[in-house]
């Protein structure tokens, strides 16, 4: 097996880098308007019917957009495998949380209408509303928390030691702001798809909630970008590192200083276009909710995302995972891969699966395009739910 040696090792690693930066978006893209529309289940649905409709509007598809959750996950686990043990065990009570709200979604969309009882299908509204909101919340808050650093520590063997405490602790102020920033974001991106799957009453109360999801992904967007500037302290590397040098993330000397994280974008001004690309898609979202372009809302909203998302992983490079107790166990791009082996056999992997689940995605919504109305719902036609 000598192929691998035609990609360097540096390379692959910077590959991959962009690819987990893809998968994570992607699962946000997709299956974060369906998140949006649970959180929203509640509020833009008063009657069953309305809700029926909310439900069948993601019924069809929010399955197949949860694959994007379990790519970024394989991905960690094989690519990063230091990355995956801290952060899945370090962070094991927000995991567990998150699956237990994802689990509540399958069971609210089987279980609600299988009894006709007022009381029984509230309750599942509910659920599917938890199920909504609690993951949007908690993978904001696990990205306030990397920014701001997680509490781990390797021992001269490359052992992790993580030292958190409680699921409290990762509910900081800082991180909180950051899981509203991303309610706000997938509730916008939620209202954008409703306007585009639904119309009369139940648009009407989407595009409303959405525009003021919208603002609200504008406000905590900056507010959040002027606290990390002003308040928290980022990471940078203070040795050079090895690119191609086989993993050891303890070969390096780091510090913590104010205002790193936004080194990459004075010494790179390009990348300025991450956090344009967020504040200036939340703002055409908002004014396209208003103006009823359902199709450009939704692209609006999906670049928002693409924003948000990119500035953080920008700001960060190359860093993964900084350590807040010992800032040279940090987590890097060069230092934190799997084998040059494994990583060229997985992009081979990836490259001959991920077109074919594009292509498979993009046929379902395709044969899925249209409307769902409430006559579709009361004469029993074209609904799963």
């Amino acid at each position: 097996m000598i192929l691998h040696t035609l990609i360097d090792y540096d390379t692959l690693r910077l590959i991959w880098w962009l690819l987990l930066g893809v998968l994570l978006i992607g699962f946000a893209v997709t299956d974060g308007f369906d998140l949006g529309t649970g959180a929203l289940l509640p509020f833009v649905a008063r009657t069953d019917t309305e809700r029926r409709v909310v439900i069948n509007a993601v019924g069809p598809v929010w399955e197949g957009n949860q694959v994007w959750l379990i790519l970024g996950g394989g991905a960690i686990f094989a690519a990063w495998p230091p990355l995956y043990a801290v952060s899945f065990s370090g962070f094991y009570l927000a995991m567990f949380a998150i699956l237990f709200a994802l689990i509540l979604r399958p069971v609210g969309f089987k279980y609600r209408s299988k009894r006709d009882s007022t009381t029984w299908r509230s309750a599942w509204d509910w659920a599917l509303f938890i199920g909504g909101f609690v993951p949007a919340l908690i993978f904001g808050v696990a990205v306030g928390n990397v920014l701001q650093g997680v509490p781990f520590r390797l021992d001269s063997d490359l052992r992790i030691f993580y030292e958190g405490t409680t699921l409290l602790e990762l509910l900081n102020p800082f991180a909180l702001l950051c899981g509203l920033l991303s309610v706000a974001m997938l509730v916008m991106h939620g209202a954008a798809w409703l306007q585009l799957k639904t119309s009369g009453a139940v648009a009407d109360r989407a595009r409303s909630y959405g525009a003021v999801a919208a603002l609200a992904t504008i406000a905590l967007f900056a507010l959040g970008g002027l606290w990390l500037w002003a308040g928290i302290d980022g990471y940078r590397l203070t040795s050079e590192i090895a690119a191609g040098a086989p993993s050891n993330p303890l070969a390096k000397s780091v510090e913590q200083a104010g205002g790193a994280w936004f080194a990459n974008y004075a010494a790179q001004p390009w990348t300025m276009l991450a956090p344009v690309l967020g504040f200036a898609g939340a703002a055409l979202a908002f004014l396209l909710l208003r103006s009823r372009r359902e199709v450009l809302t939704v692209l609006s909203s999906a670049v928002s995302i693409l924003g948000v998302i990119s500035t953080v992983g920008l700001a960060m490079f190359p860093f993964i995972l900084p350590s807040s107790i010992d800032p040279q166990s940090s987590l890097t791009v060069w230092d934190a891969s799997s084998s040059h082996l494994t990583l060229f056999i997985m992009l081979v992997v990836t490259g001959i699966f991920v077109p074919l689940i594009v292509a498979y995605t993009s046929w379902v919504y395709r044969v899925l395009w249209g409307k769902v109305d409430e006559e579709g719902i009361r004469d029993g036609k074209g609904h799963a739910y």
